[in-house]
């Protein structure tokens, strides 16, 4: 009798879309950004809305791991969107790695520090890895 040997899920190449972002979530300490994901064999694209956790997340790379303080209220501004979108772009990649948005054609991610917290060891790793291209972008870009 032949024995089934257990095959892997495949492999999806997903086509990802920011929509718009970041917003204020209202009752909760976060931003977030809204994405359109696709991949072939889906008819219409699905949605996945990332909330990128003010303190745990946020504050942890801009304060913590980059160091980066001060400047005016629009350079401010301008840092917030900046790493709030780095932040939100990778945990989509991700949360895709997982294949999440396979289960579902509307996905809320929530704070990995809170809610996917076997996942915020791989979003700290990757805001180490890239601390000192995202310092240069944020010397060049915002003058900070």
């Amino acid at each position: 009798m032949a024995e089934k040997t257990p095959q892997a899920a495949p492999q999806y190449v997903y086509d990802v879309t920011f929509s718009v972002g970041p917003f204020r979530e209202p009752n909760a300490e976060a931003l977030s950004c809204d994405f359109f994901v696709n991949r072939k064999g889906w008819l219409i694209p699905r949605v996945m809305r990332v909330w990128v956790d003010l303190k745990g997340e946020l504050e942890l790379f801009q304060h913590t791991i980059l160091g980066v303080s001060g400047g005016s209220p629009g350079q401010q501004l301008k840092l917030t969107h900046m790493l709030t979108r780095k932040i939100a772009d990778q945990k989509v990649k991700i949360v895709l790695a997982e294949d999440r948005i396979e289960k579902s054609s509307e996905v809320l991610v929530k704070g990995f520090a809170e809610h996917d917290s076997h996942l915020f060891p791989k979003l700290e790793e990757w805001m180490r890895a890239v601390k000192d291209q995202v310092r240069e972008e944020i010397r060049t870009q915002i003058g900070l």
